[in-house]
């Protein structure tokens, strides 16, 4: 289990996770994850970052493959979520000299998780540095994106910024860290799904870091899941997560919605034509009784209009449905227009409750067209359909992002 070189004396010693089924037990990631940390080996050695505890003998390894016996003299944590500070209290166990770089947020999250409290500490604030012999690290604290210890390291002696959570991605990486050396077709629709999924909530916190990270003169961004990312696409994946977080939206419809017995899917395929005629070619259709959130959440950050609907369920919305409109009302959705479409056999809730959710979002537009089917589809039912669409269509094209 070799380490590999990245720059100068900066290695990549993460490892992969191709086991696991839902990330945060809820998101699937059907091409893995890793856990990326990355060692300098300078006069002083330090670790940015650490790996799931699970993979803490292959993470071990590494680092011995390229230090043998040398003590790691520092441990940066950008990040104390624990599939990343998971093997600190093996570290420190293993390294007693060991001293962990981190914030004050930082430091009491170690105590709370691994009952570390007397280990040597080195608190950092915005803008200090450290001296690892060639390379000098900068610290810049990025509260809330994700977490309010976060916060990132830039060595500016390579240009290499240490990132944490943002800029990740799902995936695992299969074979090669750097992105130059990859084919990195899926990792660009996994960005999205990782910001959605995971980053979503922390819009203003993340254009408060990228105002932070203005300027500076990085060369590589290494995160704490996914590629190792170089050269012109930076800029991508720095423009990625600058557009996500302003919540700023492609031309498009996301259609969202569970059915029972197929009536609320027919209303759902004929909204969807109705759109194509009216000229929206992403239309992106979801059945919530098959599709996991995680996907649709990621059409929703990519696309202006999105249109939700499902049956009445025992006086309620469906509860796929209603749990797919409590983990947009989480991530404080803006920028969209919104639309809606329900069924009933007896007495009608869906719509109801949907047009009462909408409400909620006050930096968002509700559409006044509904489509209410009660039982089967009717011959007015199509007519209702055709002005859902067109007056989304017409929306999506006017309403600013």
């Amino acid at each position: 289990m070799l380490a590999q070189k990245l720059k100068g004396k900066i290695h990549y010693v993460g490892v992969n996770d191709r086991k696991i089924h839902r990330f945060e037990g809820m998101w699937p990631v059907p091409y893995g994850v890793s856990y990326n940390s990355y060692l300098i080996v300078d006069e002083s050695v330090t670790l940015i970052d650490t790996v799931d505890v699970a993979y803490g003998e292959v993470f071990l390894q590494k680092i011995r493959s390229l230090i043998g016996d040398r003590p790691i003299d520092y441990l940066v944590v950008n990040h104390m979520e624990p599939d990343h500070s998971g093997s600190i209290r093996l570290l420190a166990q293993l390294y007693p000299g060991l001293v962990i770089v981190g914030n004050k947020q930082t430091f009491g999250m170690l105590e709370g998780y691994y009952g570390l409290r007397d280990e040597q500490r080195y608190e950092v604030k915005d803008g200090d540095f450290l001296s690892t012999g060639h390379h000098k690290l900068r610290f810049t604290l990025t509260p809330m994106v994700h977490w309010p210890e976060t916060m990132m390291t830039f060595d500016e002696t390579e240009g290499v910024l240490f990132a944490g959570d943002a800029f990740g991605c799902f995936g695992a990486l299969n074979g090669g860290v750097v992105d130059e050396g990859m084919n990195l077709d899926i990792y660009w629709d996994e960005m999205v799904r990782y910001y959605s999924n995971i980053v979503g909530k922390y819009g203003n916190p993340v254009q408060k870091a990228l105002g932070k990270l203005a300027g500076a003169p990085v060369r590589m961004i290494c995160s704490t899941h996914g590629p190792v990312w170089t050269g012109e696409r930076i800029a991508r994946v720095v423009g990625l997560y600058d557009r996500m977080s302003r919540y700023d939206t492609d031309e498009g419809v996301v259609i969202a919605y569970a059915s029972m017995y197929g009536h609320t899917e027919q209303v759902a395929e004929q909204i969807a034509a109705h759109l194509n005629a009216a000229g929206v070619k992403n239309v992106a259709m979801h059945c919530l009784n098959k599709t996991n959130a995680s996907f649709v959440l990621r059409d929703v950050f990519r696309y202006r209009g999105l249109i939700v609907g499902g049956p009445t369920y025992s006086g309620q919305l469906y509860p796929e449905v209603e749990g797919l409109l409590s983990k947009l009302s989480v991530r404080e959705l803006k920028n969209h227009v919104i639309g809606c479409f329900g069924s009933f056999t007896w007495a009608g809730a869906a719509v109801k409750r949907t047009i009462a959710w909408g409400e909620t979002l006050k930096q968002n537009e509700f559409l006044p067209q509904t489509v209410e089917l009660k039982q089967g589809c009717l011959a007015d039912t199509d007519e209702a359909c055709r002005q859902l669409a067109r007056a989304m269509a017409e929306r999506i094209r006017t309403a600013k992002s």
